[in-house]
């Protein structure tokens, strides 16, 4: 049986998301009380009793939600079921660096000091209120693409997110992500809609982001991860620690290429995706993608046992 693991980005928080787990698992416990530590802060009390506006900021929705998706692989790692029951990890942006912490490629706490400069530094790359992005459903990534393109007219917009067949997401000046929803609309699109994200993820206007992340990542130790990663900027398996390290910087600018990531385990083999952590739009995503896949979320206890038990 060829299984991928992958782990949700920003969106899937949610107030209590993990809390299960650490009741549950005491290794569960141990993540967040050394993720708390690393960033100097109770991240767990924000997760678990804070208000959801709060826990939505991108500094700290991005290690809340790796914190949780470790908190399930060391749920699930105390039933029996270590990473190399994987033959592949591949996360949706921020998910990217989880996938690389449960691949043993970057520590937790690095892991957690990483996603909270990440999350920092894309908030202030873009004044509040200058960028955007949108969703575009029942476009393909081409039509998608063209709509960004004519929607540009000087501005950045960009086709930033490749969900799945019918879903691109498109970031980058107000403006411009504004005129992408008319257009879109006039060339089929079911629906096109303004996101509720904070900053214009994964577009050019992300580059002094990119830039701090450079720096950033020179600082921490990378090692090759224990399964190969599917990396959201190749949309093809990376297992080089130096490779890396590059895609972590180009990943910030870089559109994410989640429909053909799928496609591509999908190609080598893959009939299950094991979805770790909270939520589970991925598998939502995943089912439209490659039908033929089976997809297991791993968001509480029971979804750890059942898991488990199905690896064996």
């Amino acid at each position: 049986m060829t299984r991928a693991f992958v782990f949700p980005g920003q969106g899937a928080q949610t107030i209590g998301m993990g809390k299960a787990f650490a009741d549950a698992y005491p290794a569960a416990k141990a993540v967040f009380d050394e993720v708390d530590e690393a960033l100097g802060e109770s991240l767990s009390g924000l997760i678990w009793e804070g208000d959801i506006e709060t826990l939505t900021l991108t500094q700290n929705a991005q290690p809340a939600l790796m914190a949780t998706s470790m908190a399930a692989m060391a749920a699930l790692k105390s039933e029996g079921v270590t990473i190399e029951a994987a033959s592949y990890v591949a996360g949706h942006s921020l998910g990217e660096y989880s996938a690389l912490c449960a691949a043993g490629s970057i520590s937790l706490a690095d892991t957690a000091r990483l996603l909270r400069i990440r999350g920092e530094a894309m908030q202030a790359a873009v004044p509040v209120g200058v960028g955007a992005m949108a969703a575009l459903l029942g476009l393909d990534f081409a039509t998608a693409t063209q709509v960004a393109e004519e929607a540009a007219q000087g501005e950045v917009c960009q086709a930033a997110n490749d969900n799945d067949p019918a879903q691109v997401v498109v970031s980058g000046h107000k403006a411009a992500v504004e005129r992408a929803l008319v257009i879109a609309k006039e060339k089929g699109a079911k629906r096109a809609m303004l996101l509720p994200v904070s900053a214009p993820f994964h577009c050019a206007l992300m580059q002094p982001a990119a830039d701090r992340m450079a720096e950033a990542l020179a600082e921490v130790t990378i090692n090759d991860p224990a399964v190969p990663l599917i990396a959201n900027v190749r949309a093809e398996a990376v297992t080089d620690a130096a490779v890396i390290r590059d895609l972590l910087v180009e990943q910030v600018t870089g559109s994410v290429r989640w429909r053909e990531s799928i496609g591509y385990v999908a190609a080598q083999g893959v009939s299950e995706v094991y979805e770790i952590g909270a939520g589970k739009a991925l598998s939502g995503m995943i089912r439209r993608i490659a039908k033929e896949i089976e997809c297991v979320a791993v968001n509480d206890p029971d979804g750890v046992k059942a898991a488990a038990e199905k690896i064996g």
